[in-house]
């Protein structure tokens, strides 16, 4: 079974840059598709963008689309989220996930989260 804990979130201004990091405990992490979610104060969480097994595949929301990265790294079994430019709009928690494509129920393990605050 994985496991997965979310780190590097923190305040930034608008136009910033954050690398968030997702560690996964267990032997699955390289057969395993993986995702990034967000969800807003009040908002439902909503998809940000997924990543195949062997990284060779990536889908963006469009609202993310041009700014943020999604990549990892079987070796280390931590898969990334580099978010540039960005937004007030994009002040979320932001969590890893299992799985893969923008429904989240399709992702069937799901981190902690890590808070990201965009300061305007």
């Amino acid at each position: 079974q994985v496991q997965l804990v979310e780190s590097g979130g923190g305040l930034v201004q608008a136009g910033g840059s954050l690398r968030l990091s997702c560690a996964a405990s267990g032997r699955t992490f390289s057969n395993s598709d993986m995702g990034w979610f967000r969800q807003a104060p009040g908002k439902e969480r909503e998809f940000v963008a997924t990543i195949s097994w062997n990284g060779r595949s990536t889908y963006y929301a469009d609202s993310v689309k041009g700014r943020f990265t999604i990549s990892r790294d079987n070796a280390k079994n931590t898969v990334y989220l580099q978010m540039n430019s960005v937004k007030p709009e994009d002040t979320a928690v932001y969590y890893c996930a299992r799985g893969w494509g923008p429904r989240s129920d399709n992702y069937d393990t799901w981190g902690q989260g890590t808070q990201v605050t965009v300061s305007s």
